[in-house]
């Protein structure tokens, strides 16, 4: 009687269990989303850093409250995710040093989808060089605001400098790079013309050496994040 019970229990457990599994028949990622970030004064790849700007996508198809999703971007301005599933989605460029994208767009993804942002950089830097003094490296350039009003405070100044093209952000020798901060704390319309022009020194940079150098001005937007210039080639004698 005992191994009768057993068995009608055995049995009402396994058929439990079944009832309980689902099989899986979703298809899995088979989408992919790239594109480029441009510079909207320019018609180039956006100044960045790797993950600087984000591509945020939200599946509208799946649900009407989705999980955000966000697409980093690469050092030369583009993005790419080839793990996606096929849907519509809202999609918004963010967290970089650029007028904020209000309007969203509405894109369908699917496989080897493409779709390029135009954003408005807060800042644009231009006509960097550089000299040597002595054991310094005098770095000067400009800068410039395409929308002046209601622009982000300018928090501080920057060099970045690395010995790979990977530079900016994250990516630099600290003794070259943070340590020669310069503070600004400023607002745009009180910038005179002579502060527009910005001379910044790295210090008993090494002889010999080949760096690769760029600049960047923070700004007091939600992201504390930099406008950055083009990366130049710096050969020290």
């Amino acid at each position: 009687m005992k191994k009768t019970i057993g068995r009608i229990l055995l049995g009402l457990t396994i058929l439990a269990s079944s009832a309980c599994t689902k099989i899986d028949n979703y298809d899995g990622p088979n989408a992919s989303f790239e594109g480029r970030i441009i510079d909207a004064t320019s018609g180039e790849n956006f100044q960045t850093s790797t993950g600087n700007i984000n591509i945020r996508i939200e599946q509208i198809s799946w649900s009407e409250t989705p999980s955000p999703q966000d697409i980093p971007s690469k050092m030369d301005g583009t993005f790419k995710d080839s793990k996606l599933f096929k849907g519509k989605y809202r999609v918004t460029p963010m967290g970089g040093p650029f007028w904020p994208v209000y309007e969203p767009s509405e894109i369908d993804i699917n496989m080897g989808s493409k779709h390029d942002f135009e954003l408005t950089p807060y800042l644009v830097i231009k006509n960097l060089t550089q000299e040597m003094d002595g054991v310094d490296l005098k770095l000067h350039f400009d800068i410039d605001a395409p929308i002046g009003a209601g622009l982000p405070t300018l928090l501080d100044v920057q060099p970045y400098v690395n010995t790979t093209k990977l530079v900016g952000p994250g990516a630099s020798i600290y003794e070259y790079s943070d340590a020669c901060k310069a503070l600004i704390n400023k607002d745009w319309l009180n910038l005179s013309p002579t502060e527009k022009t910005i001379t910044l020194t790295v210090p008993n940079i090494l002889k010999g050496r080949t760096f690769y150098v760029r600049v960047g001005v923070r700004l007091n937007d939600s992201y504390k994040s930099s406008n950055l210039s083009k990366i130049i080639e710096v050969k020290i004698p």
